[in-house]
């Protein structure tokens, strides 16, 4: 991931109640993703074709594994998706 400047989240308000309807997790919960100290970040290739998109694996405030998908749109990160990580992906984030 290149280097970005980033000063705040943005949330479409739409995606948000279905993320969080399909989820249960609120936008506070994904934001606190970003704050987790080994917070991992990869490009998420399959999913770029229209723009740039990453996914994070980090704990939230309440030690709970999360699986983010986001971009950068305009120096904020947009949060695509949230969810407590999968099983696989709970082991990989702890394997580091």
């Amino acid at each position: 991931m290149a280097n970005y400047q980033i000063n705040s989240f943005e949330w479409d308000e739409s995606n948000n109640k279905k993320n969080y309807q399909k989820h249960g997790i609120t936008h506070n919960q994904a934001e606190e993703t970003f704050l987790d100290e080994n917070l991992q970040i990869i490009d998420d290739i399959e999913h770029s074709q229209q723009e740039k998109r990453f996914v994070a694996i980090g704990k939230n405030f309440e030690k709970n594994i999360m699986f983010v998908i986001f971009t950068i749109r305009n120096n904020k990160i947009r949060i695509i998706s949230a969810r407590i990580a999968n099983k696989k992906e709970r082991m990989a984030y702890e394997q580091t």
